[in-house]
């Protein structure tokens, strides 16, 4: 029952954290809430019994990746004037109210299902360690892993190039 509460609190958390990403127009904010929404992720990791992925949520993503994207928006060096606020379209506002009530209703729609349909598969005995992780970096998607560092390089590199030409 505590896990119960607990999930659907970080999921609220998280969800609420991605809306502030996408809606706000300075990048600094939008970057701290990326933060949060990355806490509430590795929080979420905790509660499926995977520390290892946790762990590495918050060393990878809200430590290193974050520090790269500060990075960035600092060479860019962006003025005021640059960004331009942000109006809601009818859209947009429709689109985020519906999955809001996706999220309320969803579970009752759970609850009220015949209880025999849904069943979890359980979970490998060496699931979230270290070598389940590292072998399937390692083995299956080193080069998916190889790509995203030259994904990551070139955005560096595409900054700089940015910012030299407005010197």
């Amino acid at each position: 029952m505590v896990e119960t509460v607990l999930f659907y609190i970080l999921a609220a958390v998280l969800l609420g954290m991605s809306l502030v990403v996408v809606t706000r127009t300075n990048p600094i904010a939008s970057a701290l809430a990326m933060v949060g929404a990355f806490g509430a992720l590795a929080a979420l990791y905790t509660l499926l019994s995977a520390p290892l992925l946790a762990v590495l949520q918050v060393l990878v993503y809200a430590g290193g990746i974050m520090v790269l994207v500060i990075f960035v928006i600092m060479l860019l060096n962006l003025h005021a004037d640059d960004l331009k606020p942000m109006r809601p379209r009818g859209l947009v506002v429709a689109l985020a109210l519906l999955g809001v009530l996706g999220v309320v209703l969803g579970p009752l729609f759970l609850t009220v299902l015949p209880q025999g349909q849904w069943t979890l598969a359980s979970l490998p005995a060496d699931f979230g360690g270290i070598f389940s992780v590292g072998g399937k970096l390692f083995a299956d998607y080193l080069f998916p892993f190889e790509m995203l560092s030259l994904v990551l390089l070139t955005a560096i590199v595409g900054a700089l190039v940015l910012t030299k030409r407005k010197l």
